[in-house]
């Protein structure tokens, strides 16, 4: 079963009694908002057979899974990574930090990490898996509780931020979003190093 076959890795981490976080991102590529990142470490009885990439899932499956998830998991966390910081480092190491982050805000210790294919800066071993929300029901968990966190933050932003149309394109450079950034600018949340948005900052101070 696929659902068990997403466990492997967990499994074998188990074995050797070592207790196994999941970490996965989600908002690397949009214009707008932060990037968050979610550590999620998963009892041995967890049984939510429908935990899978949360790209694979739709929103409304997504949330219905996320107060399992939070209700079934040892321990949760959140780690975000502001637009600020993004333009400050840049966008891979600002992921670094709030990977970092969700990491250390663990209330519970773990002693392995699997994470989707980056290297995380805390003194722990890593299992480094390409694709892995797909191959880890831990990674796939983090997957999910990231990407509903950082959907209702959006939510918020687009009642902060009208006009951009952030509910519907969660930050990202729709056609909507551009028609939003031309037409009234740019907002606090916006990533002021991401192309379009430069663009927009460059044209609005030659006017």
């Amino acid at each position: 079963m696929a659902f068990q076959e997403r466990l492997h890795y967990e499994r074998d981490l188990w074995a050797t009694g070592k207790r196994v976080a999941g970490i996965d991102e989600v908002g690397r590529g949009p214009l707008a908002g932060p990037v968050v990142t979610s550590a999620v470490i998963l009892p041995h009885d967890f049984d939510i057979p429908l935990v899978n990439d949360s790209k694979q899932l739709t929103p409304k499956e997504r949330e219905r899974l996320y107060p399992l998830i939070l209700a079934q998991a040892t321990a949760v966390s959140i780690g975000i990574g502001s637009s600020d910081l993004i333009d400050q480092i840049n966008i891979y190491q600002a992921t670094r930090v709030a990977m970092q982050r969700a990491v250390l805000g663990l209330g519970v210790a773990p002693q392995h990490l699997i994470v989707d294919a980056m290297q995380i800066p805390v003194d722990l071993p890593q299992t480094r898996l390409i694709k892995g929300d797909a191959k880890s029901a831990s990674v796939a968990a983090a997957s999910i509780v990231a990407k509903v966190y950082r959907d209702h933050l959006m939510d918020t932003y687009d009642r902060l931020y009208p006009g951009y149309g952030f509910k519907k394109n969660a930050g990202y450079g729709t056609a909507e979003h551009l028609a939003g950034l031309a037409d009234r600018g740019v907002t606090p949340i916006h990533r002021k190093t991401f192309s379009p948005v430069q663009k927009i900052i460059v044209a609005q101070s030659r006017s």
